[in-house]
């Protein structure tokens, strides 16, 4: 019982950091969580401590010891979860940058690259994030690269016939902005791309994942079961009421 109170109390409040709220484009349904990257504490994880994959959001929070405040999935991944392309957890590097084309949408370029330093966040296209290599303390490599400057990836077809629940996640010029979406029901390519140019205002967006895509957003009272799976990304809770780690 004593666990359970402690868990309700690094609830209250704290939890309120990452804005989480419906929102309607092109008459479809989606979940968006905006993160602020100098405040939350938004990180990846893949790893626990003896280096076996987590694979769940329960699994991430016991790992931590603390809840979260939000989590997606992030990013595409083998049949045993390791991430398809580049991933860096916590400074350390899993697998490295994959710059050419391939099969399937992560080979469909451009792609990119969501980068996470101290107080920024940024989608980066791959070739670009290559050539300057910045500091990120976390990273995951995704395809495609729905929005580039304003510009959506020219293979998105505008009446798209392949229609998944999706997620991916958009981000501002300067990185101060973080905002992951989810469809409520399946979603074309195009479609998806839009909700992060013409509905948030972002002008970079990279694609996550479909057809597993779940979202752990306690504030809206979901957190969605499946399969396990490879790369997440979250906000740790603060534990106290002033919004601060401890």
């Amino acid at each position: 019982m004593r666990g359970l109170l402690g868990l309700l109390m690094l609830w209250a409040g704290p939890l309120a950091a990452v804005d989480c709220r419906e929102v309607t484009h092109l008459n479809q349904a989606f979940t968006v969580c905006e993160v602020d990257p100098a405040r939350d504490e938004l990180r990846l994880f893949l790893r626990d401590d003896v280096g076996d994959i987590l694979g769940s959001f329960r699994a991430v929070e016991r790992h931590a010891g603390r809840p979260l405040a939000f989590a997606m999935n992030a990013g595409m991944y083998h049949d045993d979860r390791r991430p398809v392309g580049h991933f860096i957890e916590d400074g350390q590097e899993e697998t490295r940058v994959i710059e050419g084309p391939g099969p399937g949408n992560f080979g469909l370029l451009p792609n990119g690259v969501f980068c996470i330093t101290r107080d920024r966040a940024r989608v980066i296209e791959t070739r670009a994030y290559q050539a300057d290599r910045p500091a990120c303390r976390h990273a995951t490599q995704s395809g495609p690269l729905l929005v580039r400057n304003g510009a959506l990836h020219p293979r998105l077809i505008p009446d798209g016939t392949s229609r998944h629940i999706r997620n991916g996640v958009g981000t501002s010029a300067s990185g101060d902005r973080a905002v992951f979406a989810i469809s409520q029901a399946p979603v074309n390519f195009h479609d998806f791309a839009t909700l992060f140019r013409d509905r948030l205002g972002l002008g970079n967006a990279l694609y996550l994942d479909g057809k597993v895509s779940r979202l752990h957003a306690p504030q809206l009272g979901r957190s969605d079961f499946g399969l396990r799976m490879g790369p997440i990304v979250g906000v740790l809770a603060p534990v106290d009421g002033d919004g601060s780690a401890d």
